[in-house]
């Protein structure tokens, strides 16, 4: 038990040291921690497998059913997302080695904390301090994300301040109104008294808050024209972990909250069914669409990052246990091939001094081994049956078919494909010298940007072939079973109730459930396949052919552009409209 809270305290413990001691703590060290941080969220995960640990800060231990003090629950779930956050931190260091030597240990600094906040955002049993440790984290992401203090950087960063601020705002009041509802801050306290409560406006009104306070934060459409400025601007290994943990991780608290607190409402389930699913659909549509139309490539995965969003949004709208499990191995694949192919920009970035795309055009022919790697993380997020992220596509269409939600992956299907398509029609143009005729992404927003050069490239390639090498072999049936038991344990609300407050047993989980075929799997890669090759090859097509598809997207490149157009005002005026769409839903339950 004296394990729980090493997720949070190591890295605040080392960032404050590396304040005093700065050069002595850099470098090795630093990386260290990270994977000393990882290896002790794995055993957690390998410790509350059987059962969630329950770690109560000073002893302040529940009183006849009421929590007193404030307390960590360690879940499997918890866990094993805090270890792939820790892991993805790790890959970074490694890959920013000689980065930021000119700053000192400031970079480090910002980092630790960074991690300090999504750990215990994974690991904490208190909406309070859900809200202290997303406010941690996002301090530290606004930091880096205007680190290198250019005008680009610092405009990007202020979008991402403006926008994420407002979502701490509705955070904020969502938990006042649960906590003067319910006079408490547990989960399990407050799902206990909602549950034996009203299921009123007040209720809906929280729920609103909170949800979309976490849906700014995972770029959830139309809360999302924040995250492609932030991505647009911000370094390579920080981009890495936005993409990769970051941004899926508030999609993570919103399961935690629906499970353990809202669940027992019926207009929350009702506004799931009626909002949060075509809600999904869109998100991946939308971002699947203005992915393909990116020539900036950092933009062109943060898109592919809206989409894949929109993927898990939709797998938490079936609101079932397998929709549950499809989201979380979908998160964790998702995150190791984000931040695999973030990586791999950063190596453009220092060795080729761009991250234009269409001007990149054959350059990238020296890093045959980087051209690798994104061919396989673009097949990967077609679509590609291999590893968590396929798996937890199938459980998807199993968990959709089975809520009578058949049609639903087929949507997501072309969204995702498109991202697939956008990446791997990116490797042709850049790594292979194809496609010398651009089609609508040449009108897409560009910029000249360039990252420290000076860097060993296989240093660079260690991290990312990790992280993509565990993309492909981590999944199979240990994943699958791994990622029911936790789903298990985090839908069990009444269970999770009585072992946070009553020291009560558990119940063991259940076993993996049977996952869908793999043809949309090799249908989307085909499909993926097909539309990077229309945008590589148009000149050797039928010129008639060409110009009808070309009518069809340019109005739609448009469309993407003047939207996402960096005006802070526009986008608080789009998060306003989905706030009014997200609380009309609870109208038609």
């Amino acid at each position: 038990m004296t394990l729980v809270p090493l997720p949070v305290a190591l890295p605040l413990l080392v960032a404050a040291l590396l304040l005093v001691f700065e050069r002595p703590l850099e470098g090795q060290a630093v990386d260290a921690i990270a994977a000393a941080t990882t290896a002790v969220c794995v055993l957690l995960a390998v410790r509350a497998a059987p059962q969630p640990l329950v770690y109560w800060f000073g002893g302040w231990q529940p009183h006849h059913g009421v929590a007193i003090g404030i307390a960590f629950t360690v879940d499997l779930a918890g866990a094993s997302v805090a270890a792939l956050s820790a892991l993805l931190f790790t890959a970074s260091f490694v890959f920013a080695w000689k980065y930021f030597d000119e700053v000192g240990a400031r970079f480090h600094v910002l980092m630790l904390i960074f991690l300090a906040g999504i750990s215990g955002f994974c690991l904490t049993g208190d909406l309070f301090n859900l809200f202290v440790f997303f406010e941690l984290m996002s301090v530290a992401a606004f930091a880096l994300t205007g680190y290198r203090l250019e005008a680009s950087a610092l405009e990007g960063a202020l979008n991402f301040t403006v926008m994420n601020s407002l979502g701490s705002f509705l955070m904020l009041g969502g938990t006042a109104l649960l906590y003067g509802r319910t006079g408490a801050l547990n989960f399990a306290q407050i799902g206990r008294a909602l549950a034996h409560g009203p299921d009123d406006a007040l209720v809906a009104m929280a729920f609103v808050l909170l949800f979309s306070a976490l849906f700014i934060k995972a770029a959830v459409v139309p809360f999302h024209f924040w995250l492609e400025d932030a991505h647009a601007v911000a370094p390579s290994p920080v981009c890495a972990i936005f993409s990769g943990i970051m941004v899926p991780l508030a999609l993570f608290g919103a399961a935690r909250l629906y499970w353990t607190m809202f669940a027992p409402m019926a207009s929350v389930a009702a506004a799931a069914g009626n909002f949060l699913e075509p809600l999904g659909l869109a998100t991946c549509l939308l971002g699947g669409i203005a992915c393909l139309m990116q020539r900036h490539l950092k933009r062109l995965l943060a898109f592919s990052t809206i989409a894949h969003i929109g993927v898990m949004l939709a797998a938490l709208a079936l609101v079932s246990g397998p929709g549950l499990s499809a989201m979380l191995l979908y998160l964790c694949g998702q995150g190791l091939i984000k931040a695999a192919l973030f990586l791999g920009a950063g190596i453009l970035l220092a060795q080729c001094q761009g991250i234009d795309e269409i001007q990149l055009r054959g350059r990238g022919g020296g890093l045959p081994a980087t051209g690798l790697l994104f061919a396989v993380g673009g097949l990967l997020l077609a679509g590609l049956p291999l590893g968590p992220m396929d798996s937890g596509w199938r459980l998807l269409e199993t968990a959709a078919e089975r809520g009578h939600h058949g049609l639903l992956p087929y949507g997501l299907a072309v969204g995702s494909a498109l991202t697939g398509a956008a990446v791997l029609r990116a490797t042709g143009r850049i790594f292979l010298g194809w496609g010398p005729d651009p089609g609508e992404e040449q009108q897409a927003p560009s910029a000249r940007e360039q990252e420290k050069a000076d860097r060993p490239v296989l240093l660079m390639l260690i991290p990312i072939a990790v992280l993509l090498v565990l993309a492909v072999l981590a999944g199979g049936d240990f994943a699958d079973t791994i990622a029911a038991r936790a789903a298990a344990a985090m839908a069990d609300r009444p269970a999770y109730a009585r072992l946070v407050l009553d020291g009560a047993g558990w119940a063991a989980a259940p076993a993996a459930v049977p996952e869908a075929g793999p043809l949309l799997a090799w249908m989307m890669v085909a499909g993926a396949a097909a539309v990077a090759g229309f945008e590589l090859f148009r000149g050797h097509l039928p010129g008639v052919f060409v110009h009808a598809v070309d009518r069809l997207l340019t109005p739609l490149a448009l469309a993407v552009e003047r939207l996402h157009n960096g005006v802070i005002g526009d986008y608080a005026a789009w998060m306003l409209f989905g706030l009014t769409l997200f609380g009309g839903a609870f109208l038609f339950r």
